[in-house]
């Protein structure tokens, strides 16, 4: 299926001549959108870490890659060298840093991985400014609707979606394939399979944990508390370690794109909270409270946005909640440039009256919009983002207008 992803990273290699790093969850299209990218653009040559022939030409060095893609022949356009999960490779620094540096624009490189490639450092001189980064997410409403439209130029017009596509978002979350084929028996072996790769293979490949079971402990808490406040200190009675050591871990699953933390914004409001955060998974789809899971899929659209505005050039994007000392709460505030732009109350129900701490926080921040998304109504063809007033959206129209 087309992705809004192809469109992003074709228009990178048209006008930069940065490597593009795309990262993501396991199973979210990386490779498939890479390869379509590839085919796209001309010429183009594909190594995987995984594979052991082309694990031994990425380990003979940057020549023996430049060899393999024929770099001196001539070309309309130079050739797209991908790179798959290089990040496992314990040298892979020094190894892209030789390949741009022994070959400058004789190679369009994309450069993907399920772990985050900024952050796992193994190696080599710095590559500031020779990449540019791209997070990729699960499927949305809004790339459902139309993965064409140019997401960098922020919210989009609405756009309806069948009424079984978001209720299928919902229940099988938005990895291509449990979305596509909506299976019960499927989606669970799936699910079994990539919560053991992810827990098991990736978290002894890539880091220095050994406590594999206590990290699977936390992950289970995790997937329990979706959208609560978490205290660290609480987890960490919880598995038998220290709160340093819960640290550590919640941050290595965010890494591995296991789940995403959400802070409190606190500038304005009176009484706000300050250090607690939320926690949300990338697969919605294993949240068993229903409610819960729908937070999770805006909080998953919500940091999608953030990330694909950032990511092209927009501007500087956040995520965060609101909540003060009285409990009174706001689940999601969106920041432009680090001043608050829109807020987001999820309901199942458009039935549940306006709430109050909308119309409160959105005075406090500044916020130009203020919305209470209900899943429950039907699509209108409206912009949301023509109102300044607290406002009722039904979810399809609000998840349509980002990407």
């Amino acid at each position: 299926m087309e992705r809004c992803y192809e469109h992003i990273l074709i228009g990178h290699f048209r006008t930069y001549r940065q490597t593009a790093f795309l990262s993501g969850p396991r199973q979210v299209g990386k490779t498939t959108t890479a390869r379509v990218v590839a085919r796209a653009l001309g010429d183009h040559a594909y190594f995987t870490w995984d594979r052991q022939t082309d694990r031994a030409v990425i380990v003979a060095g940057p020549d023996a890659v430049a060899e393999k893609m024929q770099i001196h022949r001539l070309r309309e356009a130079p050739p797209v060298c991908i790179l798959d999960e290089l990040h496992r490779y314990g040298k892979w620094k020094t190894f892209l840093k030789g390949l741009l540096d022994s070959h400058p624009g004789a190679l369009r490189i994309l450069v993907t991985g399920s772990a985050r490639l900024d952050v796992f450092k193994a190696g080599g001189d710095s590559l500031m400014g020779r990449y540019f980064p791209y997070r990729m997410h699960p499927l949305s409403v809004g790339e459902l609707a139309d993965p064409g439209r140019p997401v960098w130029e922020g919210p989009l017009p609405p756009q309806r979606i069948p009424g079984e596509a978001l209720a299928a978002l919902v229940r099988f979350g938005g990895f291509p394939e449990p979305f596509l084929r909506q299976e019960e028996r499927f989606w669970r072996r799936w699910r079994r399979l990539r919560t053991q790769q992810l827990l098991r293979e990736d978290l002894r490949d890539l880091t220095h944990i050994r406590e594999l079971g206590q990290v699977e402990m936390l992950a289970e808490l995790i997937r329990r508390r979706v959208g609560q406040l978490v205290s660290h200190a609480s987890l960490a009675r919880a598995v038998n370690v220290s709160v340093d050591t819960i640290r550590r871990w919640t941050a290595t699953l965010e890494r591995l794109y296991w789940c995403f933390s959400v802070r409190p914004w606190h500038r304005n409001v009176a009484r706000g909270l300050r250090k607690e955060p939320k926690y949300f998974l990338w697969d919605w789809s294993v949240v068993e409270d229903r409610g819960a899971r729908m937070e999770n899929l805006v909080a998953s659209a919500l940091l999608k946005a953030v990330h694909a505005w950032t990511d092209t050039g927009l501007g500087d994007f956040g995520l965060y909640f609101i909540r003060d000392k009285e409990k009174r709460e706001v689940d999601f505030l969106v920041t432009r440039e680090d001043t608050p732009w829109f807020l987001v109350e999820v309901k199942a129900s458009g039935s549940a009256r306006l709430s109050p701490p909308l119309a409160r926080f959105q005075e406090a921040t500044g916020a130009p919009h203020a919305f209470q998304v209900a899943f429950d109504l039907d699509y209108v063809d409206r912009d949301c983002f023509e109102q300044t007033r607290p406002l009722i959206v039904p979810a399809a129209t609000f998840l349509s207008q980002l990407p």
